[in-house]
């Protein structure tokens, strides 16, 4: 045969060398081969798929539990901010209720100040109109008796 024909199987056969499957074999174990690699490809991809989920909702429970551990910390933040605001104004309340019964206070005891001074200011009459007084009396006792002492008996 020329050269680059293929005039017969037998030809054929001695360029597959000794042992050499058939052409249809060939296909059929390339195609098996190819079934074998498509399905561990679909079994890793399910399994990637599988652990995707996975990951995912671990990552879920996760930022929840963050989350609710964050709120818990925010709620008793409010809770604490909410009594603190409460404590003011029963602060504020009381202040104001302090510096009333303070004025209060403070006005009685201006009003007890200055009753002082008036008794002062009629101790210090009493006893100037006491002095003139006795000083009257001791000019009317002194007339009295010149009185009498001038009177002929």
């Amino acid at each position: 045969p020329a050269l680059g024909s293929r005039s017969t199987s037998s030809s054929s056969r001695s360029r597959r060398g000794p042992g050499a499957p058939s052409p249809q074999r060939a296909a059929i174990m390339l195609s098996r081969l190819l079934k074998e690699h498509q399905a561990k490809q679909n079994e890793r991809k399910e399994l990637q798929e599988k652990r995707r989920r996975e990951a995912i909702t671990a990552a879920t429970c996760l930022t929840e539990a963050l989350v609710d551990h964050l709120n818990v910390g925010v709620a008793q933040a409010y809770m604490n901010q909410r009594k603190l605001d409460h404590e003011v104004k029963t602060l504020q309340v009381q202040a104001a209720q302090f510096a009333k019964q303070t004025g209060q206070w403070i006005g009685m005891v201006e009003n007890f100040n200055q009753a002082l001074k008036e008794i002062g200011d009629v101790e210090n009459w009493a006893r100037s109109i006491e002095l003139d007084m006795r000083t009257i009396a001791t000019a009317l006792e002194y007339v009295y008796k010149g009185q009498l002492q001038s009177a002929p008996s």
